[in-house]
């Protein structure tokens, strides 16, 4: 295994690769297809570049653990803006979570709704491509590749364009205060409907999800200041009722558990079957649930399906044609290689990422077929 410390024993390591590499962080995220090639591992690439509480903006290297940054954030009352999601429980997988590998798979969690999904935080990247030039997106650096986002292409592309090496986020203040709103017994229509109506309404809705069960459970969640949240809840109560009997949970520190689970899918994890990742338009989300076959948990409003399937499943067959896009996340390592586990790209959009990787990893040793 390659473990370089240094962007520049980094650089090293990708230049003189002589095959395949399978880039990994942490190691918590094996999504896509199984891959084979040397391990380069970008956990030794550790600490804080720069934190300036004041500009909300902090700078820190790939390998970093993400409960590090996290808690150096909480110390200053700041948080990632887009709540990133934990893969452990679901994933049944150990190691830490990096930031990089945040960054590699796009990874947001129930806030994107309010605050944008990881690639909007996210200001600046250094990485080194696939023939070990370091590239940074402006500035006095070895490489300087005008003409890309570099920042959008390098979040969610899985290590396939560059291996990250140091990432910048914009950063908000954490809330003194949350809420959430609960309301039981509602249908998948039901409940779509009823989350569409708090995230159209004027009391800043940043969590709405529906999950599954005997008793089928809606959630909505307001952060704020104290007598903000009191009185959006108070007034969101009001609106929703007609939905059904609406109880407020305001301990903030249960409801900051409650969205926990909700971000880690917890309600899928330790259970049988394949997981599926289903993105569509939230007034799409019920028929799409419905003709998944599986178990499904809404959140982003219905705009995200988890789908729970029998393993081998294959869901976009059983789904047929439809407007979003389906991720298989977790299979055995037949299934993944199986069934593609990215949705497939449109002619034009493939010929697209086609030239990119030709361009920023024109050897084709950056985790190749991952996506594929």
């Amino acid at each position: 295994m390659l473990s370089p410390a240094t962007e520049a024993e980094l650089s090293e390591a990708v230049a003189g690769a002589t095959g395949p590499l399978r880039v990994t962080g942490g190691g918590t995220r094996p999504l896509g297809r199984p891959i084979a090639g040397e391990v380069l591992s970008v956990a030794g690439l550790t600490g804080v570049v720069l934190y300036d509480p004041g500009a909300l903006t902090i700078v820190v290297r790939a390998g970093t653990p993400l409960d590090e940054v996290e808690a150096l954030l909480a110390s200053e009352g700041q948080r990632l803006p887009f709540e990133p999601m934990d893969h452990r429980r679901l994933l049944g997988t150990a190691g830490t979570p990096t930031i990089g590998g945040v960054v590699a798979g796009n990874v947001s969690g129930p806030r994107r709704i309010q605050a944008g999904a990881c690639r909007d935080c996210l200001i600046g990247v250094r990485f080194v491509d696939g023939s070990g030039t370091v590239v940074k997106n402006g500035g006095r650096v070895m490489k300087n590749v005008t003409g890309y986002d570099l920042v959008k292409l390098m979040a969610g592309s899985w290590g396939t364009l560059g291996v990250l090496s140091e990432v910048a986020f914009k950063v908000l203040p954490a809330p003194a205060a949350a809420a959430c709103l609960r309301i039981e017994g509602l249908s998948d229509p039901q409940a779509v409907e009823a989350m569409a109506t708090a995230l159209g309404s004027p009391f800043e809705v940043t969590g709405a999800a529906h999950l599954p069960g005997e008793v089928p459970l809606t959630v909505l969640r307001l952060e704020g200041f104290a007598a903000s949240v009191a009185y959006r809840a108070g007034r969101l109560a009001e609106v929703l009722a007609a939905f059904g009997a609406v109880r407020v949970e305001d301990d903030a520190g249960q409801v900051a558990e409650d969205w926990r689970r909700v971000r880690d899918v917890e309600g899928f994890a330790d259970r049988p079957g394949d997981i599926w990742r289903v993105s569509v338009k939230p007034s799409d989300g019920p028929a799409i649930g419905k003709r998944s076959g599986g178990e499904v948990m809404y959140d982003w409003g219905g705009g995200l399906i988890w789908a729970l399937v029998p393993e081998g499943t294959d869901l976009r067959a059983r789904l047929g044609e439809f407007a979003g896009h389906a991720t298989l996340i977790r299979a055995s390592q037949e299934t993944r290689a199986r069934i593609a586990p990215f949705q497939p790209e449109a002619a034009p959009v493939a010929a697209l990422a086609a030239g990119l990787r030709a361009k920023f990893d024109p050897r084709g040793i950056l985790n190749p077929g991952l996506m594929g």
